[in-house]
């Protein structure tokens, strides 16, 4: 405990702001993807990348590393997504082992419907808050977490 590096008045003042902000934004952006589409944000979460896939197929190994999420929790989210319609679960022609995930277009059409107000929702609330030159600065300061982060996590979400 006594080697903690602990945070000053101001360090700990923008890391609790940071959570306020995480949470409050994504309250928001969860809203409006549910008034406009039914889609909870994990869920849209999921069907941006097959979206933007060519066939709207990944395969279910690739879309975890996308997102970031481990199997267990990737392959409970697809089955409740399957009963809803959105996505089907296929066998990998290039490994028995695998499974690819494809956008049905019931799930293209959901997606595709909460899209204008999503971007519209984070227009509203990060990019309108933040001015040209701070766009710059945030940038690379989240290149550069994103960087660090991929950099600690040797193992990858979804190698295993």
């Amino acid at each position: 405990m006594r080697d903690a590096r602990w945070l000053d008045e101001r360090e700990l003042h923008v890391w609790k702001v940071f959570h306020q902000l995480q949470r409050s934004l994504n309250g928001a952006i969860d809203r409006q993807l549910v008034r406009d589409a039914g889609l909870s944000g994990p869920d849209y979460t999921l069907m941006v990348p097959l979206s933007e896939a060519p066939g709207d197929v990944l395969r279910m190994r690739d879309l975890g590393m996308q997102i970031r999420w481990d199997r267990s929790r990737l392959s409970h989210h697809v089955s409740r997504m399957e009963k809803r319609g959105l996505v089907t679960r296929e066998d990998c022609s290039d490994d028995a082992r695998g499974a690819m995930v494809r956008l049905t277009p019931a799930g293209r059409e959901a997606i595709e419907a909460a899209a204008p107000e999503h971007v519209e929702t984070v227009r509203r609330y990060f990019f309108e808050q933040v001015e040209p030159d701070e766009l710059e600065v945030l940038e690379r300061v989240f290149d550069r977490m994103v960087s660090r982060l991929n950099a600690d996590d040797e193992d990858g979400p979804c190698t295993r």
